[in-house]
């Protein structure tokens, strides 16, 4: 099955309304034949969704609580962020797994919540450098993906992304090679496709660990790689332009 690549920018906890502005301007208009979605932090949403307007980009959120609404102080619902014109979030990312104690559970938790008001899951899996030596990289992301499919079956699943993104290759520099990733990724599918095989075969499969415009092209040559989310690379509007170009089909 064909697959529509798509290419995330998680800026992370970087950019100023200035430096925002500056790469807005410089990223113009989203390139064609590729899906593409920036997720600022969230004191930015706002501005960056005028911003996106008309660019043929989407708005992407970096969390989402698992809650609906209450006293939680400091939490953003997913309400919230479809009402200022949030598409996508990104959940269970490796830095809130390890930094912010984040269980599978809980990722399973918020990827049903996003999937609850409409919002698009880029649920994130990924082992890190020991898990990977101990040969348990299939354990692990296995596991991860087995808690978020016991709250949203893989036909609701498939209207989000998976993105792949070893631990070890994440802010690094180092990078699976295009063989290495490409067997993680076809893993996913194969698992994914247990639940549902025409679901799986629609699911993009993201891959996300120091992705650049050097390797980016060969990355995402490979048949189970739909594009990337992308870290470091996303702050510079220019490199980020020239991984979306790579991920064109």
């Amino acid at each position: 099955m064909a697959r529509a690549s798509l290419v995330a920018a998680n800026w992370k906890m970087n950019g100023s309304r200035a430096d925002n502005d500056r790469w807005l301007q410089e990223f113009g208009a989203a390139p064609a034949r590729c899906a593409t979605v920036v997720c600022p932090p969230s004191v930015y949403l706002a501005q960056v969704a005028q911003a996106l307007a008309d660019t043929g980009a989407q708005l992407g959120a970096q969390n989402v609580s698992e809650r609906s609404a209450g006293a939680w102080t400091g939490e953003v619902s997913a309400e919230m962020l479809l009402d200022v014109g949030v598409g996508w979030v990104i959940v269970g990312h490796s830095e809130r797994r390890a930094a912010f104690g984040e269980t599978s559970e809980a990722v399973g938790a918020k990827a049903e919540r996003a999937l609850a008001v409409g919002l698009r899951p880029i649920v994130c899996v990924g082992e890190t450098l020991e898990q990977r030596e101990q040969g348990r990289t299939a354990e692990v992301i296995f596991a991860q993906l087995a808690a978020v499919l016991q709250r949203c079956p893989v036909q609701r699943l498939a209207t989000g992304a998976i993105a792949y993104e070893p631990v070890w290759a994440i802010g690094t520099g180092r990078t699976a090679t295009p063989e290495q990733a490409q067997q993680v990724h076809a893993a996913i599918r194969a698992q994914l496709a247990g639940h549902d095989a025409d679901s799986a075969a629609g699911l993009r499969v993201l891959y996300g660990g120091s992705v650049k415009p050097s390797n980016a092209r060969e990355l995402f040559a490979q048949p189970d790689i739909d594009g990337g989310l992308i870290g470091g690379a996303s702050l510079v509007a220019a490199d980020f332009l020239a991984i979306c170009a790579a991920a064109q089909r």
